[in-house]
């Protein structure tokens, strides 16, 4: 078996089509198994039976066997968490690799260009003051986007030099509007209200797939499908920026026009994704770095292989954080940060003794 895995995740030659099998049987494992924990568990026989019998006809061949109970809860509350779970994580994968390819920086992450901080600014402006209540139903979610593509137009702006985009300048503006952000953000959380709204903002900021509903995950999904399917189509792009502006452009690339793409991709996802489940850290950072030890630096191999990853991590962290205070939640975010950092250290680690 060792040797088989060993085979097959060769960091020269990685059989991609078989890394992929593997982890897609490994997604959806983890979402029967996933959706089964909890206060209540359900069988993970029981949680396929009942996803298959929304099938027109399934029903009657299947047979009745679950209780309403088993039906309501993972229907209604856990199997639209588990799915955002999955879109969320793999979200922000690959928004994790698109910043590192556009910096060139493997320590770059989704929040990187003060994303997370503008969402998180108006978001705790709508949930404190009601600032957004107009929007309906969906005010939370509408609000921390708007609060996101502020912040990316405003980095965008000022990171413009003569007509492109100064990578140097692009950080460091990042890092000015987040502090900016957090700032107005402390200004808001200070003077909230009531107790019970400033716990409900934290809670939200600290990233949680507690409020999943299935009308939030149309648009994350989408947002993914059309963002990873864009980076594919540009990979050959995306390993030439690695080399460097000028050897890039030399060999064909219009890197002005492609790091303009990958800005307004990766503050699309990070938008969206922070929208529907607050900040979830360490995502971004973490998994392309495992992904890159697994396939090598090939965008090709990269992009779909940290998707699956990332999907796969984030439901697993959102069942320990049902499952450790139970039946209180943990917040998704604190967890990565926790799980995520000790294996981080591990693997750079393990990577420098290597070499």
């Amino acid at each position: 078996m060792h040797g088989f895995f060993k085979k097959v995740f060769q960091h020269e030659k990685p059989r991609l089509g078989i890394i992929v099998i593997l982890l897609a049987s490994a997604a959806i494992v983890s979402l029967l198994l996933g959706v089964g924990f909890g206060p209540v568990r359900v069988s993970p026989g029981a949680v396929a039976k009942i996803i298959l019998s929304r099938i027109p006809g399934m029903e009657r061949i299947l047979g009745h066997t679950w209780s309403r109970l088993e039906e309501n809860i993972v229907l209604g509350l856990r199997l639209p968490r588990v799915l955002l779970g999955m879109i969320v994580g793999g979200s922000l994968a690959v928004t994790g690799v698109t910043m590192q390819a556009l910096v060139r920086n493997q320590l770059a992450d989704p929040f990187i260009l003060g994303v997370s901080s503008g969402a998180a600014a108006a978001a705790t402006l709508g949930m404190l003051f009601g600032a957004f209540s107009f929007l309906g139903t969906y005010s939370l979610s509408i609000s921390a986007f708007i609060g996101s593509a502020v912040t990316i137009i405003f980095v965008y702006i000022i990171s413009r030099v003569r007509g492109r985009i100064n990578i140097t300048q692009l950080l460091l503006s990042g890092v000015a509007i987040s502090m900016i952000m957090d700032g107005i953000t402390r200004i808001i959380t200070l003077s909230a209200p009531n107790a019970l709204g400033l716990h409900n903002a934290t809670f939200w900021m600290s990233g949680s797939l507690a409020g999943a509903k299935w009308a939030y995950l149309t648009l994350p999904l989408v947002t993914l499908l059309v963002c990873i399917s864009v980076l594919m189509i540009h990979y050959r792009a995306l390993n030439l920026l690695l080399l460097g502006d000028e050897s890039a452009g030399s060999l064909g690339i219009n890197v002005g026009r492609m790091q303009k793409m990958l800005v307004l991709v990766a503050s699309l996802m990070a938008g969206v994704t922070i929208a529907v489940s607050g900040s979830i850290g360490f995502v971004g950072l973490m998994v392309p770095h495992f992904t890159r030890l697994l396939v090598g630096a090939d965008h090709r191999k990269v992009l779909p292989i940290a998707a699956l990853l990332g999907g796969i991590l984030v439901v697993w962290v959102d069942v320990a954080a049902r499952m450790v205070l139970a039946p209180e939640e943990l917040p998704v975010g604190i967890l990565t940060a926790i799980i995520g950092g000790p294996l981080f250290i591990f693997l750079l680690k393990r990577r420098t003794k290597e070499k």
